[in-house]
């Protein structure tokens, strides 16, 4: 039997979403899902066009938050959570791009993982 491609399904009456911002120092990546972890939509800086170490640069970020902010408003999304993960430099463009779009932010969370003890260091070197 053949694979039947489904429709996208989107929630019209979505008010409050969850960004989740993964912002590396090659790119930044964005996916905005339902409270419940459903992912409505997402994007990168590559997917824009954007290559080489143009991604990882704070305009790229904003630039994914904006193309997000417009098809969020259109889905009537008013309040976003934002989860931001890792050291990149867009995480800031992000905020400030959702924000100025018009979106409410009540939720500004870092969930960049830290490593409490870390990986066990090598042997101590002979010379």
């Amino acid at each position: 039997m053949a694979y039947k491609k489904s429709k996208k399904k989107l929630n019209k009456n979505v008010e409050t979403v969850v960004a989740n911002v993964r912002s590396t120092f090659n790119n930044t990546l964005v996916s905005i899902a339902t409270t419940d972890g459903d992912v409505l939509m997402r994007t990168s800086a590559g997917a824009l066009g954007y290559t080489g170490t143009r991604k990882g640069t704070p305009y790229a970020a904003t630039q994914v938050a904006n193309k997000l902010a417009k098809e969020m408003l259109a889905l009537g999304v008013r309040v976003v959570e934002v989860n931001l993960q890792g050291p990149g430099s867009g995480r800031d463009s992000v905020v400030r791009a959702l924000q100025s779009s018009g979106l409410g932010i009540s939720v500004l969370r870092d969930v960049t993982p830290i490593p409490h003890n870390g990986c066990r260091a090598p042997k101590k070197r002979r010379v």
